[in-house]
């Protein structure tokens, strides 16, 4: 029976192997990558106890530590577990595979509606980086910033450029926080966004970016930056930067993004 290898044994070996990478990239981005190392190693001391060396006064007292531990762990990551249950449905394959059954399709009214609120951005966008004018643009695509906005002021306006200027003017009181476009509709300024802690951001690249990169890895939210010290325009999406942005390429990943 030990010998007994078939094609079910490896699939269920590369399940738990695909399993642990995502469980190990989670933790590695959450900074928790001792906790995920202690883990593999008690789960690893347990399965030794247990199974091969038949403890059973050791493997029960181990077997109770296993059943509190899970409750205590989903406790504890629970906002971690919530991100990566997310980043699983939200992934481009399932969600191809979603559409499926919701045939959801834009018409041409809408894309019309979304290029008319997307021009104001990019125009406004081009305006700042042209005086150097720090910005940070937060625009909610399938995930609700509800919890985002409530750190800030409300605004509810339309998308108009000179009151993105506006707001972002460096004498504003609202030009240090971030501003949320939902439902094509500027609905609060000086927002507070949860910072990425991503060692391998760009030492150049200051505390709106790591902003940016911080709200694009929590939620699918496409957060724009422009730089005060350079002037630059960046896009970060699902924990990735596009740098250096031209007004044409602002303007295409925005529609493409939100059509999505």
């Amino acid at each position: 029976m030990f010998f007994e290898f078939g094609l079910k044994d490896i699939i269920d070996i590369l399940l738990v192997a695909l399993m642990l990478y995502y469980i190990y990239r989670l933790m590695r981005e959450s900074r928790s990558l001792n906790v995920f190392v202690g883990i593999l190693i008690f789960i690893i001391v347990w399965l030794f106890v247990s199974q091969i060396l038949e403890m059973r006064l050791l493997g029960t007292i181990l077997d109770k530590l296993v059943s509190v531990g899970v409750i205590a762990l989903i406790v504890l990551f629970q906002d971690d577990i919530r991100k990566f249950l997310y980043n699983l449905g939200a992934h481009q394959r399932m969600r191809t595979f979603l559409r499926f059954f919701t045939s959801k399709r834009t018409s041409e009214r809408e894309q019309a509606t979304l290029k008319k609120s997307i021009m104001p951005i990019v125009m406004a966008c081009m305006q700042m980086s042209k005086g150097k004018v720090g910005a940070l643009i937060v625009l909610e695509r399938n995930m609700s910033l509800d919890d985002i906005e409530v750190t800030g002021e409300p605004v509810d306006a339309a998308i108009n450029q000179r009151l993105i200027e506006n707001i972002f003017f460096k004498n504003s009181p609202l030009h240090d926080g971030a501003m949320i476009i939902a439902h094509q509709r500027i609905n609060a300024a000086g927002c507070i966004l949860p910072v990425s802690h991503n060692l391998d951001i760009p030492k150049d690249l200051g505390l709106r970016h790591r902003a940016a990169l911080g709200v694009s890895q929590e939620t699918d939210a496409l957060a724009i930056v422009v730089s005060e010290e350079t002037g630059s325009i960046s896009i970060a999406l699902n924990g990735e930067f596009r740098l250096r942005l031209s007004a044409e390429e602002l303007e295409g990943i925005l529609t493409t993004e939100m059509n999505t």
